[in-house]
């Protein structure tokens, strides 16, 4: 298998920004390996649009949070 090689770059100044870029193919083989295009991620998509709407949902600022 052919290595995916992703550019990040930090902004300067202390920020907690990152910047990531890579292609249109490399973003497929990403999107691929990691599942998004396996049937149960979409239907779990169209859930979570579904929450969002009917207001089933909060932000958080932390993982904490949701213990």
């Amino acid at each position: 298998m052919v290595p995916l090689n992703i550019a990040i770059k930090q902004k300067q100044g202390g920020s907690r920004k990152i910047l990531i870029e890579l292609d249109a193919d490399k973003f497929e083989r990403l999107a691929a390996n990691l599942g998004f295009f396996n049937p149960d991620f979409l239907e779990s998509l169209s859930r979570a649009e579904v929450d969002c709407r009917t207001g089933k949902i909060r932000k958080i600022k932390s993982l904490k949070e949701l213990k």
